[in-house]
């Protein structure tokens, strides 16, 4: 998806971004949490699992991250949220088992 095409988190998911800022400060990750509101979805996962609603805030890599790479997982009150971070950059957002964050990526990414 090129540039022109992304979509701000804090539109196509208020709630979720929102969530993650909150998140992110009870773990001490205030630079990261700052950083929520400037995310732009590229794209959405792929993988078409049922319990999978993850997404992309900058281009797919090829292969693995390499080295600068971090998980930064969160203690959400339901499903899973897991952090890609590169270079303390949010570089894509795992989340699992929340249906209505998947159905509104579907819709907003088909």
């Amino acid at each position: 998806m090129n540039k022109s095409r992304e979509l701000p988190l804090s539109k196509v998911l208020p709630e979720l971004s929102t969530e993650l800022v909150r998140l992110l400060l009870q773990v001490g990750e205030r630079d990261l949490a700052d950083k929520v509101p400037c995310l732009h979805i590229v794209d959405r996962c792929r993988c078409e699992d049922e319990f999978c609603g993850s997404f992309y805030t900058a281009p797919k890599p090829s292969g693995s991250y390499g080295p600068g790479h971090r998980n930064v997982g969160l203690s959400p009150d339901k499903g899973m949220l897991i952090l890609d971070v590169v270079n303390e950059e949010i570089h894509h957002v795992e989340v699992l088992d929340r249906d209505e964050i998947r159905a509104a990526l579907r819709s907003a990414i088909p």
